[in-house]
């Protein structure tokens, strides 16, 4: 697949290296290329947005305006997917603009004056731009939702709807997310399924730590102050995780957390500082665990055990990425919550002694 690309891209291929490609990549170019409505389901950290975004960007004409619109259910995914974007489409001759809700909107405008190829964002701004006609949607060939799962939800769906509903009849719908959760019915008409499961199981190691709930604060103090250590740590509700914060941070302990409230400027900062290994501990609930992309994240922790399976499977694909090495380990402090997380994860037990984790014999 890679020695069809163009010269620009084989460059960038042997830079990277990207000597081979995912499965989900290989299953998708074809059926995309063709102009298919499709529906791709791959595990976390496979490959999927260059899975779509190689063959969508080969099909596009520079210079023509709007064409491509990619939909991301919050701003973190959505600004990772801008960056893979601009990465590709730019040695094509195709530029992106970037729409999130929180941004100045007079600006957005501006920038869609230069008729941007590409065109990503939120389901509530991209709607705002619609609605003002300064985003074309009959010129749009594409729509892309990302983790439709989740735009396709409650609080998403009648935004993605309204935006849906403005676009020419034969354009072209792709739909991908790591879990199926969603009836087809949402799904437009002779859309193609695609799944792999191709994650090699021993990419990601599941562990559980038995605990009481009044000490899993001071076990996860502990855990930090291992050298090196660093975890994406993950909550069900935002006070537990506020409090956790609070006194964490009370102890000295290199500890932010990622909750809905925080400015996009001071998101990046955060996620900057916690890629440059600056915070041993990210906080976060599963409303950011979709668009987190940190290279080489080693642990993902389960502070609180995941409410379903689908929950755990997007927390622990943040971790192990592309094949490597990655660890999830959950506190469990019931019999009940064993049994759960049992269901969800093959995992063996861990024990922590001088501030070491070792498996328990």
């Amino acid at each position: 697949m890679i020695s069809q690309f163009p010269e620009q891209w084989q460059t960038k291929c042997q830079e990277r290296p990207f000597s081979t490609t995912t499965p989900i990549q290989e299953a998708l170019f074809k059926p995309i290329s063709d102009g298919d409505n499709i529906l791709g389901i791959s595990p976390t950290g496979t490959g999927k947005t260059l899975a779509y975004m190689w063959p969508i960007l080969l099909q596009l004409t520079p210079k023509k305006g709007q064409q491509l619109l990619i939909l991301a259910p919050n701003s973190e995914l959505a600004g990772q997917l801008f960056e893979v974007a601009k990465d590709w489409g730019e040695p094509l001759g195709l530029s992106a603009q970037l729409l999130l809700s929180g941004s100045s909107q007079k600006r957005q405008i501006e920038r869609l004056k230069k008729a941007p190829e590409i065109i990503i964002g939120t389901p509530g701004r991209v709607f705002e731009l619609v609605k003002l006609k300064k985003i074309k949607m009959m010129a749009i060939n594409t729509i892309v939702l990302d983790e439709y799962d989740e735009l396709l939800s409650d609080s998403q769906l009648p935004f993605v709807s309204k935006i849906t509903n403005h676009v020419a009849r034969d354009h072209q719908m792709i739909y991908l997310s790591a879990t199926q959760k969603i009836s087809n019915d949402f799904l437009a008409e002779n859309t193609k399924m695609i799944t792999v499961s191709e994650q090699t199981p021993e990419t990601i190691h599941h562990y559980y730590i038995t605990v009481e709930k009044r000490d899993r604060l001071e076990l996860l103090r502990k855990l930090s102050n291992i050298p090196d250590f660093r975890a994406l740590t993950f909550f069900n509700n935002l006070s537990d995780l506020g409090a956790t914060e609070e006194r964490l941070q009370f102890s000295g302990t290199a500890a932010v957390s990622l909750a809905s409230d925080v400015n996009i400027k001071m998101r990046k900062v955060i996620l900057e500082k916690f890629k440059n290994h600056d915070l041993s501990l990210l906080l976060a609930t599963d409303l950011v665990a979709r668009g987190i992309d940190i290279d080489n994240l080693e642990t993902v922790i389960n502070f609180d055990i995941p409410r379903d399976y689908e929950s755990y499977t997007h927390r622990a694909g943040r971790t192990g990425r592309m094949g490597k090495d990655g660890q999830v380990i959950s506190f469990v402090t019931h019999k009940e919550d064993l049994k759960k997380l049992k269901k969800m994860a093959s995992v063996q037990e861990l024990q922590l002694k001088h501030q070491v984790l070792s498996l328990k014999k």
